[in-house]
C-alpha cells in the first residue's frame, strides 16, 4: 500500500462542481435509474422514493443522506495481517488486471486457463507493488462456468495472503465467496467486524442495474463487505459524447447504487467506482488510454473528495494496444499517472491489462510494475534539509572535479537513485553483446524468473482442507 502525500491535481472550479451536481440531480429525478430486482425496488419504495415499474426516481437529498452514511475510509483485512490495507484518505491500493477472457504470453494469444489464473495470482503475490490480485484476474475457460468462481476463490485464498475480491456474477456466487471467506478468517463475525472482501458491482450503463449485479451487491452489503459500485461508460455508446455529461451520468449511477447499499445495511463500506473512456467514432471500438480517460480520472477524484467517498480509479494501466509495444506503455502511463495525481484510493487493472481489457498479458504485467515503481518514487515527497544539500561534497570536490569518488557518493551510491526492474541503461555495444533484447523480451525473463522463485505463503492445514472440501461439495451441488 502506498501513501500518496503529494498535493492533488484539481481541474474543476466551484462553478463546474455545482454544474455537475445539477446534472446528476436532474438525471436521478427526471430520468431515473432502473433496478432489475424486486427487492431493490421494494427497498427504495419503502424509503419514500417514487417508483414506476422497475425505474426509481430518486430524491437527490435522500441520495446524499445515504451517501453520507458510508464511511470515508475503512480497513480491509488480509489473512496475513501485514498485508491488510487502508482504503481511503491518502492510501493507494493497487489491484491486478480483472475480467479478461484471453491471455498473451510472448507471441501467443489464447483463451485463458486455470493455470494462467494461478500464475497471475502468484505474480500478484510476488510483486510488493500489487496489494491485491483482485478477483477474476483472467477468466479460466477450462473450468465449468457455474463453479469456476469456487476454484478462483480457492486460488486467491491459498496462493496469496493478500486481500482479494469476491465473485459478483450472481447472488449465489457472492454467498459462496462470503462463506469461503468466513472459513478462511474463522467465522462470520470476524469479517463482519472488519471487511475482508471487495466486490466489483458494475452498472449496466446507461442507468440500469441488472438482477445479477443487484443480487451480489445486496449480499455483500448484508454481510458488511465492500462493494465497488462502478458505472462502465464508453462515451458515444453508454454515455453522451461530452465529458461533463458522462461525469454527471457516472455520478448519478454510482450514487444510486451506494444509496441502495446503505438501505440494505447503513454504514456499509463502499467504494465509488469509475470507468470512463470513449468509443472510437471511426471503428466503434473502445478507445482506452487517451486524454478522455485521463480527464475523467482527474474529475472523478475531485468529486470523490468533495462527497467524502473512497474512490476506485478506472485505470490502471489501460491500453487499446494489441501487443506490448510503445502504445501499450504510453497509454498505460496516461491512465496510471492521473490516478496518482487525483489521489485514487483503489487502482484497478494496475498490472497486466492489454487489448482493451480482453487480454491479461504476462509481459505487460511486468511493464506495469515498472511504471508503478517509477510513479511511487516520483510521488514520494522530496526531502530537503541540510544533509540533502551535501555541502561537504562541494567542499571536497571544489571547482572542475567530479563527484563519482567523493565520500558523499561512496556512502550512498547503492541507494541514491532509482534502480529499474525492467529498463535498460546499457550502451549500445554492451546491450547488443547481451542479445539486444527489447523491453518485452526482458519482461518475459523477469516474469518467468519471478514464478520460478515464488514461494507459497503458509496457510493452516485445517483451514485449507475445509476450504477444499467446501469447493468439492459446492461443485457437486451445482452439477459440475
Amino acid at each position: 500500500m502506498f501513501v500518496n502525500r503529494m498535493p492533488r491535481f484539481e481541474v474543476l472550479d466551484e462553478d463546474a462542481v455545482a454544474t455537475l451536481e445539477r446534472g446528476w440531480r436532474r438525471i436521478l429525478t427526471d430520468v431515473g435509474v432502473a433496478f432489475g430486482d424486486p427487492e431493490a425496488i421494494a427497498l427504495l419504495r419503502a424509503a419514500g422514493q417514487r417508483v414506476e415499474g422497475d425505474v426509481a426516481f430518486l430524491d437527490p437529498e435522500f441520495v446524499l443522506e445515504q451517501v453520507a452514511l458510508a464511511p470515508t475510509a475503512f480497513e480491509l483485512q488480509a489473512r496475513n495481517a501485514e498485508q491488510s490495507v487502508h482504503v481511503g484518505g491518502d492510501a493507494m491500493v493497487f489491484a491486478s488486471v480483472y475480467g479478461c477472457p484471453f491471455v498473451r504470453e510472448g507471441e501467443i494469444r489464447r483463451e485463458a486457463t486455470m493455470d494462467d489464473f494461478e500464475r497471475l495470482v502468484k505474480l500478484s503475490h510476488a510483486f510488493p507493488q500489487i496489494d491485491t490480485p483482485g478477483g477474476v484476474i483472467c477468466e479460466p475457460g477450462d473450468r465449468p462456468l457455474d463453479s469456476r468462481h469456487l476454484d478462483m476463490t480457492f486460488a486467491l485464498q491459498t496462493l496469496s495472503d493478500k486481500p482479494y475480491f469476491g465473485s459478483v456474477t450472481s447472488g449465489l456466487n457472492a454467498r459462496d465467496s462470503i462463506r469461503m471467506t468466513e472459513i478462511l478468517f474463522g467465522g462470520g463475525g470476524e469479517i463482519e467486524a472488519l471487511p475482508a472482501l471487495l466486490a466489483i458491482v458494475n452498472v449496466n450503463s446507461p442507468l440500469r442495474y441488472d438482477e445479477r449485479m443487484l443480487a451480489a451487491l445486496m449480499e455483500y452489503a448484508r454481510a458488511g463487505q465492500a462493494p465497488i459500485i462502478t458505472p462502465f461508460l464508453l462515451m458515444g455508446a453508454m454515455a453522451p459524447v461530452s465529458i461533463p455529461a458522462a461525469i454527471a451520468q457516472q455520478t448519478a449511477e454510482a450514487f444510486a447504487g451506494i444509496a441502495l447499499a446503505q438501505l440494505v445495511r447503513p454504514g456499509c463500506p463502499v467504494v465509488l467506482g469509475s470507468f470512463l473512456s470513449n468509443t472510437d467514432m471511426q471503428s466503434g471500438s473502445p478507445g482506452l488510454g487517451g486524454p478522455e480517460s485521463a480527464i475523467g480520472l482527474l474529475c472523478t477524484g475531485q468529486l470523490a473528495r468533495h462527497y467524502g467517498l473512497p474512490w476506485r480509479a478506472g485505470g490502471g494501466g489501460l491500453t487499446s494496444s494489441q501487443t506490448v509495444d510503445a502504445q501499450a506503455a504510453y497509454e498505460a502511463l496516461n491512465t496510471m499517472l492521473p490516478a496518482f495525481l487525483a489521489g485514487a484510493n483503489l487502482v484497478m487493472h494496475a498490472a497486466g491489462w492489454l487489448e482493451s481489457g480482453l487480454v491479461s498479458c504476462f509481459e505487460k504485467f511486468v511493464v506495469d510494475i515498472e511504471l508503478l515503481r517509477v510513479l511511487r518514487d516520483e510521488f514520494t515527497p522530496l526531502r530537503v534539509d541540510e544533509e540533502s544539500l551535501a555541502f561537504g561534497a562541494h567542499l571536497e570536490v571544489g571547482q572542475g572535479g567530479h563527484f563519482l569518488g567523493c565520500a558523499h557518493t561512496l556512502e550512498r551510491f547503492r541507494t541514491c537513485f532509482y534502480r529499474p526492474l525492467l529498463s535498460s541503461t546499457e550502451n549500445f555495444e554492451r546491450w547488443q553483446r547481451g542479445g539486444g533484447r527489447d523491453a518485452t523480451e526482458r519482461a518475459a525473463e523477469i516474469f518467468r524468473r519471478t514464478l520460478e522463485e515464488y514461494e507459497t505463503p503458509p496457510i493452516d492445514d485445517g483451514v485449507r482442507a475445509e476450504l477444499a472440501e467446501y469447493v468439492v461439495r459446492r461443485r457437486a451441488e451445482l452439477g459440475d
